[in-house]
């Protein structure tokens, strides 16, 4: 044991919040899967935890390994991955069938290993990298908005256009995010400014076309609207299912909760081992669990910025927040959902909620985090030796 934890780099606090998230996240998906045991599948319900602790194990394995990928080669990789994630975003988007009732637009099923894949979740990690690695490349430089065009922004919206028909959440939260991350590295406002305006008219026009032929994406639009209109229209009896449902286990659980495993709703409330899992955390451990997972997210963003704050180099910084500040992002929104202050997004709590797709890439951004706090720690070490050559000797002897 003790020389596993010689070999674990980076931020140890970022190590231990991930940890405590991971093993918190057994009684709540264990008790949530429950309802999915005795529904849709044969009554046993310790085949869903010992997935769930396959995928977890699965993303910490991945986690440990890119920690220790020097940060550096991340620029490079985000230049070969973007053609191939692309060709997965075109490949995953052609199929018309459906993987458990949901629409396989978003998944890629892996016939080996009989496996599903969600390749928009890897599209995001791989064009935050991409951006971060151009805007280091520009930043001392006077860029233009035509130079940009292609090396930028043009990679940017194809991922997003080939995201948006199968998960307008996913793309509209990467465009907030990639735009976060330019006006962080620097990029001149009213560039953004001009870009922003672009995506909001070829949203519109994407809206258009698709109510003009409804038969090239079925249903996907029309689930849009009737979720926008059931969370503005807060005079409809009829509000949304998934909402109501998940206002009655929070409702339920108090301040101390009912105990864990102990959740009515989750009989009752869909995707309520990921989509809405918080509402269940609610339920079962109160508002005192509920406020311990959003302190630990807390936790894990300060963490990021001092990570990406300690970083040596500019590409550094731009990767911790480019990969990081999105998994703090998707879990604000989770939870802003389960309590009616968001849409329904269909956005899983980071490493807590089922699925193995969003744990391991979640795992693979704070792999890229750590393996840049680890190189600080290499320098500090670094110059701890030269500035003590007599201790170190004395070490080695």
């Amino acid at each position: 044991m003790q020389e596993i934890f010689k070999n674990i780099k980076g931020d140890r606090l970022i190590w231990a919040i991930v940890a405590l998230l991971a093993i918190f996240s057994f009684l709540p998906v264990y008790s949530a899967a429950s309802n999915l045991a005795y529904v849709g599948g044969n009554g046993n319900t310790f085949a869903y935890f010992l997935k769930h602790f396959m995928h977890l194990f699965l993303g910490f394995g991945i986690m440990y390994g890119v920690h220790k990928i020097p940060y550096r080669y991340f620029r490079g990789l985000s230049m070969v991955m973007l053609p191939i994630v692309l060709v997965l975003l075109v490949i995953t988007m052609s199929q018309e069938t459906t993987t458990e009732g949901a629409n396989a637009s978003r998944w890629i099923q892996i016939p080996i290993v009989g496996m599903s894949f969600q390749t928009s979740t890897l599209a995001s990690v791989v064009l935050m990298v991409y951006v971060a690695r151009y805007m280091s490349k520009i930043k001392d430089k006077q860029i233009t908005f035509k130079e940009s065009i292609l090396p930028l922004w043009i990679p940017v919206f194809l991922v997003i256009i080939l995201i948006l028909p199968a998960n307008f959440s996913t793309a509209a939260i990467l465009f907030c995010m990639v735009v976060m991350l330019t006006f962080l590295g620097g990029y001149p406002i009213r560039y953004l400014a001009l870009i922003i305006g672009s995506g909001v008219v070829a949203l519109v026009m994407f809206v258009l076309v698709a109510k003009s032929f409804p038969e090239l994406m079925p249903n996907r639009v029309d689930t849009w609207m009737s979720r926008i209109e059931s969370f503005t229209d807060k005079e409809d009896t009829e509000a949304d299912y998934q909402i109501e449902k998940a206002k009655i286990a929070i409702a339920s659980g108090g301040i101390q909760g009912v105990g864990p495993g102990k959740s009515i709703q989750k009989n009752f409330l869909p995707q309520s081992s990921s989509d809405f899992i918080f509402a269940i955390i609610i339920e079962e451990y109160g508002l005192i669990g509920g406020f311990l997972i959003m302190i630990l997210y807390m936790w894990l963003l300060f963490r990021i910025v001092i990570a990406a704050q300690k970083a040596d180099t500019i590409f550094g910084k731009l990767i911790v927040l480019g990969v990081g500040l999105p998994i703090v992002f998707q879990a604000l929104i989770n939870m802003a959902v389960a309590v009616e202050l968001f849409p329904v997004t269909g956005q899983t709590l980071p490493l807590i909620s089922s699925g193995g797709t969003s744990i391991w890439m979640t795992c693979l951004a704070l792999g890229i985090i750590l393996s840049v706090s680890a190189k600080r720690e290499e320098l500090k070490e670094q110059d701890y030796n030269e500035d003590n050559p007599l201790e170190v000797l004395a070490e080695t002897i």
